[in-house]
């Protein structure tokens, strides 16, 4: 089946009791055994649940793996990642992440004894550089976030196979209608499932995605012991977005572009980050690794300073103030203040994050209204 067909009808069987073509939500914390020890299909909800399988199945199909777990944000799925490491581990990450990564690595993990190192993943040999013989996991992100940066995906993961290191990617930005990491060769994609998935702002959630059987009950033994899974509501929900998957990531990447033409010939804005655009770094990688599009994220500096950033986030219309990303309504932020605020402020200001960046998350608007609504704040 084509990703289209897949997303509709992988895991969205109808229901045999009843003929309904959308499945029931299961909402039962705990089931019927058929004797003392003899365990049935389910047992109690936080080891597995009818929905949350049904979410987890799609995910899995449309990734091109062997199954996904879901959880109940994307930060408590990357969490999980973490937990497969030991005190005196060290992981190496790219430095275009989110900034609830770089707080997760950098101000959680340590206190289990594990240690970071951030290289800039933009040359994947920064990232072979970084490898120390306690390295166990490299972590990763393409677009990056805030900074749209492209990895070689394909090169990062032959780095980590030749040093035995698990490797994991967050694709959030390009989902699996533009990027596929597990057939580059990645052990485990990450989602934020409340973004683009579920691509309503109405849902909460996160997942793994693995390729190996054996990583997939290691993970999952973790998700089971912590207790940290996704409710059957969200499962839900998400599963109802990722039908339209598709259509919503092909058309928001085609408003981005045009968005991002917009911004580079105004003079009001000194630097535009979008992996569509000829003259970004990346653009010619972006070509050959994404597919059907650049991705629906994008991001400008100003031709002026903090204040003036300030200024332009809070003057929008149609682009609404908050953080978070990936929904059908269009977002603006300022990373250093918002998304990004975990840092270091000296951390964030090395890896280029600056106090004058702004981010937007593209939605389903007409791209002529979201251009006018720039416009008249850039005016401001």
């Amino acid at each position: 089946m084509k990703f289209r067909t897949k997303a509709i009808h992988i895991g969205n069987q109808r229901c045999r009791l009843t003929g309904a073509v959308v499945p029931p939500i299961h909402l039962a914390s705990t089931y019927v055994q058929e004797s003392p020890g003899v365990w049935g299909d389910y047992d109690y909800s936080r080891s597995g649940n009818p929905t949350r399988d049904n979410m987890e199945t799609t995910l899995a199909a449309l990734e091109n793996g062997v199954d996904a777990l879901a959880f109940s944000s994307g930060m408590a799925a990357t969490h999980c990642v973490t937990m497969m490491l030991n005190a005196g581990d060290h992981i190496v990450a790219g430095t275009d992440i989110y900034g609830g990564t770089y707080r997760l690595l950098h101000k959680i993990s340590n206190r289990a004894g594990i240690t970071v190192t951030l290289a800039d993943a933009g040359n994947p040999e920064n990232l072979q550089a970084a490898i120390q013989p306690n390295t166990k996991l490299i972590w990763i992100e393409s677009p990056g976030n805030p900074l749209l940066s492209i990895t070689d995906i394909s090169l990062c993961a032959e780095i980590a196979a030749d040093a035995g290191i698990l490797i994991g990617i967050d694709n959030t930005f390009a989902t699996p209608v533009l990027t596929r990491p597990l057939d580059l060769g990645i052990d485990i994609v990450m989602h934020s499932a409340t973004k683009y998935l579920g691509g309503h702002s109405d849902a909460l959630g996160g997942a793994l995605v693995v390729k190996d059987t054996e990583l997939r009950e290691q993970l999952y033994f973790i998700q089971n012991a912590t207790g940290n899974c996704m409710s059957p509501l969200d499962s839900f929900l998400i599963s109802r977005g990722m039908k339209t998957l598709d259509l919503r990531v092909k058309a928001q990447s085609e408003s981005a572009l045009a968005i991002a033409e917009f911004l580079e010939a105004d003079p009001r804005v000194s630097r535009v980050l979008y992996p569509g655009l000829p003259s970004f770094e990346g653009h010619q990688l972006a070509k050959q690794q994404m597919h059907g599009g650049f991705g629906a994220m994008l991001s400008f500096e100003l031709a002026g300073d903090f204040e003036k950033a300030n200024r332009v986030t809070a003057s929008t219309k149609l682009f609404q103030l908050a953080v978070s990303l990936g929904a059908v309504e269009s977002l603006i932020e300022q990373p250093a203040s918002m998304s990004h605020a975990s840092y270091d402020r000296d951390d964030r200001l090395a890896h280029g994050i600056k106090d004058e960046l702004i981010r937007l998350s593209v939605g389903l608007e007409d791209p002529t209204d979201l251009i006018a609504d720039l416009d008249q704040a850039l005016n401001g």
